[in-house]
Formats: structure tokens, sequence, C-alpha cells
């Protein structure tokens, strides 16, 4: 029996190693594929009043000083994730750009957060990881005021989003089998099924749930193709376990996959996500 397999690293383990420290050096390449998804959230939040916002799983913390800046002191934002080399760069831009944006490194799952303290809990991509996810959503609404909104961002089916399976589809005949099983779309898209999402919310306690498509088109300069193939995601992570010659024949077949995306420079797709709410009451 395969350890690697039989043992999967937690969640914990694979943001605070090797892929959170991917992420961390990938930081201007995600932000700028996924602002889009920043500003529909920073949007909401300033047009519905917001004062107190909760920015979970908020990685380099992009969404959460964009949310400080559009406070402007108003109100406080804070970001949460349990990966330290992600927080440890949210806090460096944090001071380098004088934000008042607080960060805490912690599991938003069972994290002590306050009672009663936020009126928004918003988050891009960053719910679908937890071990309990109602022991994790009950504990953010214990954090929320009565009234508070939820407004958060998930991935919808991988049928749906052919751009962000492509490389493990192409690549997964040059592996062998224990390698392949690592590449099963895992926690991204746990989110995917409408009435799971749903039956969590309601038995974590949020009311008046609600969840809306949301196609965005993205992109990314063709240059930046192999760190997001070879840095980011399963197939990043199992790289190092190849030689020269094998991790070459993989990439190169993984780049030829996202041919169809790419044209002028820029490699282009549509997210298919969920826009998820809910209110405290």
């Amino acid at each position: 029996m395969n350890t690697a397999q039989a043992n999967p690293p937690t969640a914990k383990e694979i943001w605070n190693g090797i892929a959170g420290q991917n992420w961390v050096e990938a930081q201007v390449l995600l932000d700028g594929m996924f602002k889009r998804f920043e500003d529909v959230i920073v949007t909401g939040c300033l047009e519905q009043g917001a004062r107190d916002v909760l920015d979970v799983g908020c990685g380099t913390g992009a969404t959460t000083l964009a949310l400080a800046e559009g406070l402007r002191g108003a109100g406080s934002c804070a970001g949460i994730d349990i990966s330290e080399p992600m927080i440890d760069l949210a806090r460096k831009r944090a001071a380098m750009s004088g934000s008042k944006a607080d960060f805490i490194c912690a599991d938003a799952e069972d994290h002590p957060l306050g009672l009663a303290r936020y009126d928004r809990i918003v988050s891009r991509f960053g719910v679908m990881f937890f071990r309990d996810p109602v022991r994790a959503f009950a504990n953010l609404r214990r954090a929320s005021v009565a009234g508070a909104q939820l407004a958060v961002i998930a991935w919808r089916d991988p049928a749906e989003n052919p751009f962000m399976t492509a490389a493990e589809a192409a690549v997964r005949p040059l592996l062998p089998a224990h390698l392949c099983a690592a590449l099963q779309p895992t926690g991204q898209f746990a989110f995917a099924d409408e009435n799971h999402v749903r039956g969590i919310l309601r038995d974590s306690g949020w009311s008046g749930v609600t969840m809306a498509p949301l196609d965005l088109a993205c992109s990314l300069p063709e240059h930046a193709l192999e760190t997001w193939l070879t840095r980011l995601g399963p197939l990043g992570r199992l790289l190092p376990e190849l030689d020269a010659d094998h991790r070459a024949a993989v990439i190169e077949a993984a780049r030829s996959a996202y041919g169809p995306y790419t044209a002028g420079g820029l490699v282009r797709f549509t997210a298919a996500c969920w826009a998820i709410g809910g209110e405290n009451v």
C-alpha cells in the first residue's frame, strides 16, 4: 500500500508546506487572475454598509487589504488563514501599505473569534477545505452579530471548470497509478453540490441561504502559464517526485492542454462558481 495515499496530508500540512510557499511566490499572478472575484466581494460589502468584516481563508491578503482600503477607517477588517507563509506575506503587505487590516494565523473552524463581533463574513475560495464545515460555519455564525451577512465564493463542479483540471487530465497517462490518485479533485470543489452546501449552512444555523451561479472571465499572461502548471494545484505538489526527463515530459503535456485557451499572449478561461449568501438571524 502506498503510504502517501493511505495517509493523505491534512489541509494544515498542505498549506504550511510546499503549497503555501508556492502560493506566496505566485501571489502577484493569483491576485491578477482572481481580481474580479475580489471586486465582487468588496463592492458588495461597501454597497451594503459593512463595518466589521472577516475574510475567511484570506491567503496572502488581497481581498482583506482591498476591503480595509474601501472601508477607509470607518470599520475594521480581519483575515484568517491556516497558512503561516501566506499570513506572513499578508502582514508584510499590510505593513508596507500602511493598511489597518489585521491577520490571524489560525483555523476558522475552531479558533475563538469572539462573540457577535462581525457584521460581514466573506471569502474568496477559502471555505471549501474545512474538516467539519458545519462546525466551521457555526463558529463563524457565533462570531457574527444578529443580522450579519455571509457572502462567500466557491467553485462549482469540475466539469464546469475544465481549465482547472485540464493539466491533470493531460498528464494522467504519463504517471504511475499512485501519483494519478493524487491528481483527483479534492477540497477545491467540495462546495460544488448546491444541496450539500445548503445543508451545511442550514445545520450550522445560517438562514436565508442563497446560491447564485457566478461566471467570470479570467486570464493570466501566457508567460506565466508554466508557473500556474508547475507551482500550483496537485500537479505542482507531485512534480518534485519525478526525475528530470519525466518531469519535462509531464510539463510539456500539461502545457499542450491549454492551447485552446491561449491567444494573443493571454490564457483566458471562465471561472464557474457559486455566490453563496446567508444571514445570521
